[in-house]
């Protein structure tokens, strides 16, 4: 059955919202990547300005949610861990303005042989990020189906670490006529996007963990 009740529905919507936005930032920050790679500088720095609108939005909408939670006492034996759930899915709207910020501040110069796996890896994690959304909504109105949701947000997690690993194997062992320090600016990137899916699969154990007491 739903958590929430018929006089708290302002605060789904809210949760709605919330997960809108980051939904949202998904989809900007794998289009920033792109236009980065593919030098489109002008619609990168529209999407960071995007990027930014949002992230303010959703830290604004995370804490009336969780003060909206504390006046209708709602959940007060897992308020603590819902809490959790909603920064760690915050963070993941911060983690894609900080990766863009960092492309947009030290600029890294990526051979256009990388780009196919660059894109590729930003696809993947950004995958883990999306398919944890609807996850997240289940657990607010059919928490018991949430476990059936994540699967997919594993699977992505896991392909981002393989695309990564493979990306650092052929900076440093393809990429012969480059310095061991731009090697180390390029894994640097790789590992950067490669911690969104990281992220995903942390509020994944946390959505986990929630709902498998919610429905006991």
């Amino acid at each position: 059955m739903p958590i929430f009740n018929r006089h708290t529905k302002k605060i789904i919507l809210k949760i709605d919202e919330f997960f809108d936005i980051v939904d949202e930032g998904l989809l900007i920050f794998k289009e920033g990547v792109k236009n980065y790679l593919g030098k489109n500088m002008d619609l990168f720095e529209e999407q960071i300005s995007r990027i930014d609108r949002l992230e303010a939005r959703a830290d604004k909408l995370q804490k009336s949610i969780e003060n909206d939670m504390i006046i209708h006492t709602i959940l007060p034996q897992h308020r603590g861990e819902v809490v959790t759930l909603l920064e760690g899915i915050d963070d993941i709207i911060d983690t894609c303005k900080e990766i863009l910020k960092q492309f947009d501040v030290e600029i890294p110069d990526i051979p256009e042989s990388l780009h196919p796996d660059f894109i590729s890896l930003t696809e993947v994690v950004t995958n883990a990020g999306e398919e944890l959304i609807p996850a997240a909504r289940a657990f607010f109105k059919q928490p018991h189906t949430v476990r059936d949701q994540l699967n997919k947000v594993y699977f992505y997690e896991r392909e981002g670490d393989n695309l990564s690993n493979k990306i650092k194997k052929n900076i440093f062992h393809e990429l012969n006529d480059l310095s061991l320090a731009e090697k180390s600016h390029l894994r640097y990137f790789a590992h950067h996007i490669e911690r969104l899916s990281d992220k995903a699969e942390s509020v994944a154990d946390i959505l986990t963990s929630l709902s498998i007491r919610m429905v006991m």
